[in-house]
């Protein structure tokens, strides 16, 4: 079964690399075990004879990409001595020539494979090698990104059950729930972010600090991020580096949180927004 970021990140890393390459055929896909690829988007492509195809670590010329780990390029596919040729019958069936391929790389493992392709016989220049690169490492943001928020819901789901099960564990809550907060934007896969969202919804609630008539207050989701980091201690320059935003960005959020909140420090807006069942 394709992981999210098959559909969403993959989707739109083909999409870039088309329109900055110039590049008519781009596909992809990521690894299904440490030797294999699975071609599972297309763009551009006129026949579905690449969908599907498995690509095996050293053959053709992704295989040889993934094998070596870095970016490799043929001018004209069909005719190359410098790759095996198991995959010719669908490339021909797409028409395709002239072809880069790109590891997707993560933490020194290839974890997919994008192509660009043109169906004539030319030289690929930097720019193209420049732009396959970058869609790539698009990929590869996006695949490090939803580890993160993997490997962060699994923790905390233990924590939202019994955060009370080891010391310090409330500084341990309030640390993941800023983490997730900051990664929330980030994430491309809806489903994904939907499910990292009710997590630490349920975090801000674990505590049952809430006051029972403690009035309504709506925040956006920025201004929650931004209390998120203010908790920890961050100032705002660094609450920016961690959120993606500039400082001045951040004081306005903080600004209209306060307001909300009805806080005149920054303290105060913490307590408020942990009272009214915002944070942890």
């Amino acid at each position: 079964m394709p992981e999210p970021v098959d559909t969403v990140e993959m989707q739109a890393a083909l999409l870039r690399l088309r329109r900055t390459s110039g590049l008519p055929v781009t596909f992809g896909g990521l690894l299904s075990d440490p030797r294999h690829a699975r071609i599972v988007e297309l763009n551009g492509a006129q026949t579905t004879a690449l969908r599907g195809l498995v690509i095996a670590a050293g053959s053709g010329l992704g295989g040889k990409s993934i094998a070596l780990s870095r970016p490799c390029a043929v001018t004209d596919y069909p005719s190359s001595r410098h790759i095996s040729h198991e995959y010719d019958t669908a490339v021909a069936a797409e028409g395709l020539r002239s072809v880069v391929a790109v590891p997707v790389v993560v933490r020194r493992r290839v974890r997919g494979v994008l192509y660009g392709a043109l169906r004539e016989p030319l030289t690929l220049g930097d720019r193209t090698f420049d732009a396959a690169v970058a869609a790539a490492r698009d990929v590869e943001q996006a695949l490090v990104v939803r580890d993160e928020v993997q490997q962060l819901l699994s923790v905390t789901r233990d924590q939202v059950t019994d955060p009370r099960a080891a010391p310090g564990a409330w500084e341990d809550v309030r640390e993941a729930h800023r983490e997730l907060r900051a990664l929330a934007p980030k994430v491309a896969d809806p489903a994904l972010r939907k499910e990292l969202l009710s997590v630490c919804a349920r975090l801000a609630s674990a505590s049952g600090a809430q006051e029972p008539h403690a009035r309504e207050v709506l925040l956006a989701p920025r201004e929650i991020d931004v209390l998120a980091c203010v908790a920890s201690g961050a100032t705002n320059a660094v609450a920016a580096g961690r959120l993606g935003l500039r400082p001045e960005t951040v004081k306005g959020y903080l600004r209209s949180a306060m307001r909300k909140l009805g806080a005149h420090t920054r303290l105060e807006a913490v307590v408020a927004a942990r009272r009214a069942g915002l944070l942890p």
